[in-house]
């Protein structure tokens, strides 16, 4: 009973928001982002402790700055996946330089016999890259975290993943199809930029401090080899996106000769890029996570 009151709270709300002008759709969300800044205490909280942990120099005003500006960066997302699921707005004009962008893609895509893995972050938003990469011809095999409301899931995050040819599947069972689709020479999409735990998980720095962080990509990096590529879409002042994206990353510690040693390494490098990015622009990563475990 509690699952279907929930999904058919949220269907109702994508709907009737979705009827809005644009315009208005964002104004709403970003006063309800400010409202949950305001009174949803515990993340509000979490929110301003890690922003203080990241940047121990900022003043209390500039902190409390920065977490408004993360809520309004999940807010503006919100807006544009709800424009996205009415098909109320055109992914090209979302992306600036995005010739550029599919050349590289191209470019570090082919010829990639073990496949290669597209690592990203909640950072800006990120349902963009799981839908403008296969709307031009790169679908991948899509790494999730399973939602609690299984209708929500069965009937808004999964078409909305899957809508351009993307493959949804969830972390818990993600390790054969990874490997299946590395195998074929295709593509896998994973956000690394969550808390691990368990014998999933090895401590390297974020942000100068230990964080617990899943150490399958190295040990995937390692055993078979794939491509490892990061790509972010940042948003500009202009409200537009460029993507970032790097070459990839060969990097596998050579150097070490324990596995653990090498793990950990490989791990760091690929933690060292997430954190150049949201450095770059710090207003626009998932704040509200408890990345360091901090309460």
């Amino acid at each position: 009973m509690k699952d279907k009151l929930e999904f058919y709270t949220v269907k109702i709300f994508i709907y009737f928001l979705g009827l809005l002008p644009k315009s208005y759709i964002y104004k709403a969300l970003k006063i309800i982002a400010k409202l949950f800044f305001k009174f949803e205490k515990r993340r509000s909280k979490l929110t301003v402790i890690n922003l203080k942990t990241a940047y121990p120099n900022k003043s209390e005003e500039e902190i409390r700055q920065l977490a408004l500006s993360s809520y309004e960066s999940v807010a503006i997302t919100l807006a544009e996946i709800i424009l996205m699921l009415h098909d109320r707005i055109n992914l090209n004009d979302m992306v600036e330089d995005s010739q550029e962008f599919l050349r590289k893609m191209e470019l570090y895509t082919k010829d990639a016999k073990n496949g290669v893995i597209i690592i990203t972050a909640h950072f800006s938003n990120w349902g963009l890259a799981a839908e403008f990469l296969p709307f031009h011809g790169y679908p991948m095999l899509a790494i999730g975290r399973e939602g609690n409301n299984k209708l929500i899931e069965k009937n808004i995050t999964t078409p909305f993943r899957e809508k351009y040819g993307n493959k949804n599947i969830y972390k818990k069972n993600a390790l054969f199809g990874i490997i299946k689709t590395l195998k074929r020479g295709k593509l896998v999409g994973l956000l690394y930029d969550q808390k691990a735990g368990g014998e999933n998980s090895i401590k390297v720095n974020f942000f100068g401090l230990p964080a617990d962080t899943t150490k399958s990509l190295a040990e995937l990096k390692l055993k078979f080899n794939p491509k490892i590529l990061p790509v972010f879409f940042a948003r500009e002042k202009n409200g537009k996106y460029t993507p970032i994206i790097y070459e990839p990353v060969e990097y596998t510690a050579d150097e070490e000769v324990n596995l653990e040693e090498k793990t950990k390494k490989i791990t760091q490098k690929y933690n060292d890029i997430l954190e150049e990015v949201i450095r770059t622009y710090p207003e626009q990563w998932f704040w509200m996570h408890n990345r360091w475990r901090l309460v």
